[in-house]
């Protein structure tokens, strides 16, 4: 089995090598039975045949799916004759979770500007609901104003 990296999709339209190494990583991390290998990798390097043992595929399934894991650069295979023993690279999981990282710092901030508000209301200051309020106040007292006009 040839462990040459096979390009992605469209991968010819990606010019940044770094979007090119996210992309991999994350088609990687889309499947559940992948997910679970780099879970058992972590604990130990493995030979395929025993990360094979828990699932109820092919030993050909799984060693297709490690080798999406080793062409992005999560996995490393040594092979010694037949043998090819697995172990866990976190080098591309880590530049996943920064490409996330910088979302979350924009969702931080999103989370905070809300706290804000609901503190805001929960003090019975400001924002658009105490205006609102006073809205709806003059209408009541026209209502109340009416009914003592026809009695």
């Amino acid at each position: 089995m040839d462990a040459t990296p096979k390009p992605l999709p469209y991968a010819d339209e990606v010019e940044d090598p770094h979007e090119e190494l996210l992309d991999r990583v994350f088609f990687a991390l889309s499947d559940p039975v992948r997910r679970a290998i780099l879970k058992r990798l972590g604990q130990r390097h493995l030979l395929v045949s025993e990360l094979a043992a828990p699932f109820e595929i092919s030993l050909q399934a799984v060693s297709r799916h490690v080798q999406v894991l080793v062409q992005a650069g999560l996995v490393q295979q040594e092979r010694t004759g037949r043998i090819a023993r697995c172990s866990l690279e976190v080098g591309p999981m880590f530049a996943a979770a920064a490409w996330i990282n910088d979302y979350s710092q924009y969702w931080q901030a999103q989370f905070d500007a809300l706290a804000g508000w609901v503190k805001r209301l929960e003090r019975g200051g400001g924002g658009s609901a105490g205006r609102a309020r006073r809205r709806i106040r003059p209408a009541a007292r026209k209502t109340r104003s009416r009914r003592r006009s026809r009695r």
